[in-house]
């Protein structure tokens, strides 16, 4: 998973996959058959550990509104043991254009990310913490699109000045 996450689908070579995993070139065609197979794999592995895993984590040990904001906290920070950006993004990006298996994938994890959002928006609502006529499924649609490019712009290297400007923008987002 690293790998892929590290360099991407393309740029990630069979050596480069027996280095990350240990495990031999036949041992790995005879597993997933093939680079793709193993990358849809360690794809599916990403989802559940950084996407759902971690909204889960969210929504169950925060308030509503905190949780969105959190969720955008923990993806401006740059953690040194993860690659930057996220696999979904970067994987959207690369192959989703000319890969249909994959691109489906990555639509249904990005439409748990807008869901997580529009419940948490419904939560906060009921709980008074953001303002009674927030129209949540525009807002969780913002609210993806903002996550995404927070997303992009780690992987791109945004500077602190940048990620900032987004924190505050997703906070002024909740009202």
């Amino acid at each position: 998973m690293r790998a892929f996450w590290s360099r991407g689908y393309e740029a990630t070579s069979m050596s480069d996959l027996v280095a990350a995993t240990g495990i031999n070139r036949g041992s790995i065609y005879s597993a997933f058959n093939d680079k793709r197979g193993l990358f849809l794999k360690a794809l599916k592995h990403y989802d559940r550990a950084h996407r759902a895993d971690f909204l889960d984590r969210l929504a169950q040990t925060h308030s509503p509104r905190d949780a969105i904001l959190q969720a955008f906290a923990a993806a401006a920070q740059r953690e040194s043991d993860h690659p930057p950006g996220c696999l979904l993004v970067n994987t959207a990006l690369e192959l989703s254009p000319h890969d249909p298996e994959v691109a489906a994938m990555v639509q249904s994890s990005l439409d748990q990310v807008k869901l997580f959002f529009c419940a948490m928006l419904r939560a906060a609502r009921r709980a008074g913490t953001i303002p009674a006529d927030v129209s949540v499924e525009e807002k969780g649609a913002a609210l993806l699109s903002l996550f995404l490019g927070l997303r992009v712009m780690a992987r791109a290297g945004m500077n602190d000045e940048g990620t900032q400007a987004v924190l505050d923008q997703a906070e002024a987002m909740l009202g």
